[in-house]
């Protein structure tokens, strides 16, 4: 794991002073410790459900309340986290919000009711909320640009893992000692994750200006309401439909507002850098697709080709595997391609693995199966990490706070976009192939042949960029 360890070391780290190489790095490792548990708590619930249900006395399905306010929260506020940090500096804003994630946690594991718990995981993704794009502005702006890939692969690889991991160990923690300790684990790492924080990073004075409370409630609810649009989507498409065009007229709206005010929320001028936009809007895209794969994967080999929980488990390790095993050669790879050639070429083989996982069969040899979802693990991690890159390779120093806030909610949508994509596929698959015997495994290849295509499109964006497009960051062009 990523974050830090659970106990003290036995010597306090050396600080680290400004301008030194080392900052950026270790920044960057602190940044994607808080990461992983930010994305860790949104996942680790589900296999431990039962268990909770059984302690609140509430039935299983109440609990997704617990999963949805998380999500929620972290939806609503990621907006105002960066005007948050540069009025009260980034240092303090970050240090604060991993207190607050971690006494949140603690709250959660000493809830004696439903209605406690999900109080406790809305501060807990408020927490979540400011530490995602204040860690990420903090890393941006003490690394150089020479190191961005390198810092940017650090920070990504959390996002990847733990929904992958989330829950398998929230189910091994549960039944080991009690679903409590699920975050209960949260406070020694926060702890050392905030004296790291202190030590390493550099206090900045903060900026005043005024806050834009039009800008915070239009772009709040309508995130908001995307959000349960997504979910509702699975079980009440007018419902769905409603929401999600409020969500949408409200955004619409608060772009309006933004374009505008004198002091908006979050400044939209950076849409203006071609890189960002291409990394936003294609990005999105292909995130949403790649995300969908820890929904599609598990249900697939439980209820497509038959295998149990524990082998379905071990086949995501084998996608995990993937995701981390690339990080080493990440640099060396945008700096031989380029942003525009390894978003090209890697997209494409990540699609390609979504097709390869529309023909697997029950009779696949099991080394097969698991090459390619090592395979798909690799694609899906490097064009993450190109795409995060990307996006911050011509911003200026002025909208790196901007920049990270929106980068972080698009963020926040493609992950949730992919799970309710993933759910619609095989919903209406299902209405379309129903006449079909064992359409189960069919409804799965529709889908996955979907997201494939969905990556493919997505690339359209990777195209209309020049070939040195960031060739500050990756170096290509010196190699060129």
């Amino acid at each position: 794991m990523s974050a830090a360890p659970p106990t003290l070391p036995a010597e306090a780290p050396a600080p680290v002073a400004p301008g030194d190489p080392r900052a950026g790095r270790l920044i960057a490792y602190l940044v994607a410790g808080t990461f992983f548990m930010e994305n860790f708590d949104a996942t680790v619930i589900t296999t431990a459900v039962p268990a909770m249900a059984r302690s609140f006395g509430v039935a299983p399905v109440a609990l997704s309340a617990g999963v949805s306010a998380y999500l929620l929260a972290l939806a609503v506020f990621i907006p105002a986290s960066g005007w948050v940090a540069d009025r009260f500096g980034a240092r303090r804003v970050f240090a604060t919000a991993i207190v607050l994630f971690s006494l949140a946690s603690l709250a959660c594991g000493l809830a004696q009711s439903l209605p406690a718990f999900v109080a406790a995981r809305i501060v807990q993704g408020i927490g979540g909320a400011l530490m995602v794009p204040v860690g990420r502005a903090l890393v941006l702006r003490s690394t150089p640009k020479s190191g961005m890939v390198r810092a940017i692969a650090i920070v990504t690889w959390p996002g990847l893992a733990a929904p992958l991991l989330g829950p398998p160990l929230g189910g091994w923690i549960a039944a080991t000692f009690s679903w409590h300790w699920i975050f209960f684990i949260n406070l020694p790492l926060g702890l050392v994750a905030l004296l790291l924080a202190l030590r390493w990073i550099d206090p900045a004075p903060g900026l005043r200006r005024p806050f834009d409370l039009p800008g915070f409630l239009t772009s709040g609810s309508g995130l908001a309401a995307l959000m349960i649009a997504l979910e509702a989507s699975a079980t009440d498409l007018p419902l769905a439909a409603a929401l999600a065009g409020f969500g949408l007229a409200a955004l619409a709206y608060a772009v309006w507002h933004m374009r505008r005010a004198a002091h908006p929320l979050m400044d939209l001028s950076v849409f203006g850098v071609r890189t960002f936009r291409a990394a936003v809007v294609g990005g999105t895209l292909s995130r949403s697709a790649i995300s969908s794969a820890p929904f599609l994967l598990p249900l697939f080999f439980q209820l497509g080709l038959g295998y149990g929980m524990v082998q379905a488990g071990f086949f995501m390790l084998a996608l995990f595997a993937g995701n981390f095993g690339i990080k080493p050669a990440t640099t060396w790879i945008l700096r031989r391609f380029g942003f525009r050639n390894t978003l090209l070429i890697n997209g494409a083989l990540a699609a390609a693995s979504f097709v390869g996982c529309a023909l697997l069969s029950a009779g696949t040899p099991l080394a097969l199966t698991l090459l390619l979802l090592v395979f798909g693990g690799v694609t899906r991690s490097m064009q993450f990490t190109a795409i995060g890159t990307l996006a911050f390779c011509d911003t200026t120093p002025r909208q790196t706070s901007g920049a990270s806030t929106l980068f972080s909610t698009f963020q926040q949508l493609s992950a949730a976009l992919g799970i309710a994509l993933g759910a619609a596929m095989l919903r209406l698959a299902g209405v379309g192939l129903s006449h079909q015997g064992g359409a189960g495994l069919a409804e799965f290849r529709v889908a996955f042949w979907v997201m494939a295509v969905l990556i493919l499109l997505s690339l359209l964006d990777a195209w209309r960029l020049p070939q040195d497009a960031g060739a500050e960051v990756s170096g290509h062009r010196r190699q060129a």
